[in-house]
C-alpha cells in the first residue's frame, strides 16, 4: 500500500465533489444517484458539445432527461437534484480540477469484430481530458466495459502522461463496471452488487467510498482492476451464451414442429437442492452496446494478457459460437418472412413490410446495434419496401421511423414484430388485416408477443421464432 497516496487522501478528506464523463444510459442515472446521496456535495456531468450529443447539456440543466424510453423514477430524480443545485452538466472539462472523484462511462465498441480490435477512440479522448486537469488525490474510475488489462495499461499510461502524476502514488485509479439494463437503470445501480477493482489497496478503498452511498440492497465486491474487467466481460459473455442456447433450441423446435415456449416452461420447472435449469428467452436477435461486443473484449483480453493461446479461442470458442448463433437470428427472421410470403403466394420483391420496433429492447429508445437493422438491409436487398414503426425512437441515421402505427400497417404484405414494446401485444388482428388490404397478410413474430391463433383465424399467415407448432398452420 502506498503511504504517500494514503497521506494525500487523508489530507484531501472525504469525497464531496464528483465528475461523471458521458451523459448516456450509464452516466446520467449514475450522476443523479450520486447527486441524491447526502454524503456528496455536488456532481458535474461532463458532455462534449458535439453536433450529435451537445443538446444533452441544456436538457439536463433544465432537469429533462434525454433518454426517452420508460425509465421509472429517472426524470423525477433528475429534476429534483437539478432543482436542489446538486447536479449540473457542462462541456468545460477544466472543472475536473475541482472534483474529488471522476468516473468515465464512455462507449467502447469494436470497429470490426472480425479482428477483435476495440475502438477506444472516445474513451481515450475522455481519459486525456481528465488527465489534463487531474489533481493529486483524485480518484479516477473507468465504468466503461473494456478489454481486460485496459485500466492497468492504457488508462494508466494516458492519465500519467497527461497529468505528470503517478497512478498509485499521486492519484487513485480503479475499474467499477456498470451493470445496468435500459428500463431499470436506477434500480440496477442501487440493487445490483458493485464490482470494484483498484490498481492498489488505496484505490480500491477510495472507490468503495464512492459507490457505497448509492447502494440499497447491493453490496460491494472488491477485487483487482483486471479481475473486475474480466468479471464484467464474462458475465455478459455468459448471458450471450445463454440466449444463444435458447435461440438454438428455438430453431430445433421449429424444425421438429414443437412450441419452444412449452419446452422452456418444462425445462425451467426443474428445481431443487443444487439443481437449476433456468433458461432465457429466444428472439429475433441480440442488440445493445454490451452483449454484441463483450465476448470479444473477453477474448481479446486473453490474447493480450495471455500471449499465444493453445486452446480454442476467438471465433472457435464457445463464446464465439454463441455470437454467431445470435447474429444469425435476424437472418432467420428474413427466412421466416420469405417463407411466409411464399405461403401467401407472394415474393419478397415488391413486398411491403411493416417492421414494428427499431429499439433493441422493449419499451426503450435504445437503438444501439439493433438487430432490426441487418433485417431491414437484407429485405431491401431482396427488393422489399420496408417501413419502420417505433413508439419511442425519434430518429435514426438514414432510417425514417414513424410513430403512427396505423399508417405503417396500411398496405403491408408483412407485419414483422422485432421488439416487444407493450404497444404490439395489443395489436388487433382484424384491424391489422383491414389496414393491410391483403387477403392473406403475413405476420412474423420475433418476440412471441401476439396470439398466433387470433391472427390465423382472421386470415393471416403466421410465422414465429420457435413456434414449430404453428408455422405450418392451415391458411384460413
Amino acid at each position: 500500500m502506498s503511504k504517500k497516496l494514503q497521506s494525500i487522501i487523508d489530507a484531501r478528506g472525504p469525497i464531496r465533489k464528483i465528475g461523471v464523463f458521458g451523459m448516456g444510459y450509464v452516466g446520467i442515472p449514475a450522476a443523479v444517484l450520486f447527486a441524491d446521496a447526502p454524503e456528496f456535495e455536488s456532481v458535474i456531468g461532463f458532455q462534449r458539445a458535439s453536433a450529435s450529443s451537445g443538446y444533452k447539456i441544456n436538457m439536463l440543466n433544465r432537469g429533462e432527461s434525454p433518454l426517452k424510453g420508460e425509465e421509472p423514477g429517472l426524470e423525477e430524480l433528475l429534476e429534483r437534484v437539478v432543482g436542489a443545485g446538486k447536479f449540473r452538466c457542462t462541456s468545460d472539462f477544466s472543472e475536473v480540477a475541482g472534483c474529488d472523484a471522476v468516473t468515465l462511462a464512455i462507449q467502447t465498441p469494436f470497429a470490426d469484430p472480425k479482428d477483435l480490435i476495440p475502438d477506444f477512440s472516445a474513451l481515450i479522448e475522455g481519459l486525456r481530458a481528465v488527465g489534463k486537469h487531474l489533481t493529486a488525490g483524485t480518484l479516477v474510475v473507468l465504468e466503461s466495459t473494456v478489454t481486460p488489462g485496459t485500466t492497468e495499461r492504457m488508462a494508466r499510461e494516458i492519465l500519467e502522461e497527461e497529468s505528470g502524476l503517478v497512478a498509485g502514488e499521486d492519484f487513485c485509479l480503479a475499474h467499477a463496471p456498470e451493470r445496468v439494463m435500459v428500463g431499470r437503470l436506477l434500480r440496477n445501480i442501487r440493487e445490483h452488487d458493485r464490482i470494484v477493482g483498484g490498481i492498489d489497496e488505496v484505490s480500491t478503498a477510495r472507490a468503495i467510498e464512492l459507490y457505497r452511498p448509492v447502494l440499497t440492497t447491493g453490496k460491494i465486491i472488491p477485487m483487482t482492476a483486471t479481475a473486475a474487467e474480466v468479471t464484467k466481460t464474462a458475465e455478459n459473455a455468459f448471458r450471450d451464451l445463454q440466449i444463444a442456447a435458447a435461440n438454438q433450441l428455438a430453431l430445433h423446435c421449429e424444425a421438429m414442429g414443437v412450441n419452444v415456449y412449452d419446452v422452456r416452461t418444462g425445462i425451467d420447472s426443474l428445481k431443487g437442492e443444487g439443481i437449476t435449469r433456468a433458461i432465457l428467452w429466444p428472439g429475433a436477435g441480440v442488440g445493445g452496446h454490451c452483449l454484441t461486443k463483450d465476448s470479444w473484449h473477453l477474448e481479446r483480453g486473453a490474447q493480450v494478457l495471455g500471449g499465444d493461446l493453445w486452446y480454442p479461442h476467438g471465433g472457435g470458442s464457445i463464446f464465439g459460437v454463441a455470437r454467431k448463433i445470435n447474429e444469425f437470428m435476424p437472418e432467420h427472421m428474413v427466412h421466416l418472412t420469405v417463407e411466409g410470403l411464399k405461403r401467401a403466394g407472394k415474393s419478397p420483391e415488391g413486398a411491403r413490410v411493416a417492421l414494428l420496433g427499431w429499439a433493441f429492447i422493449q419499451n426503450s429508445d435504445d437503438t444501439r446495434n439493433t438487430p432490426a437493422e441487418p433485417y431491414l438491409a437484407a429485405m431491401e436487398d431482396a427488393g422489399a419496401e420496408v417501413r419502420v414503426h417505433d413508439p419511442f425512437v425519434n430518429d435514426y441515421p438514414g432510417i425514417e421511423v414513424s410513430h403512427d402505427l396505423d399508417a405503417t400497417l396500411v398496405g403491408a404484405d408483412v407485419v414483422v414484430v422485432f421488439t416487444a414494446h407493450h404497444h404490439y401485444a395489443s395489436l388487433d388482428p382484424a384491424r391489422a388485416k383491414e389496414l393491410s388490404g391483403a387477403e392473406h397478410p403475413v405476420i412474423v413474430d420475433g418476440r412471441n408477443v401476439v396470439d398466433p391463433d387470433a391472427f390465423i383465424r382472421v386470415g393471416f399467415v403466421y410465422k414465429g421464432i420457435g413456434r414449430g407448432d404453428k408455422n405450418s398452420h392451415p391458411i384460413r
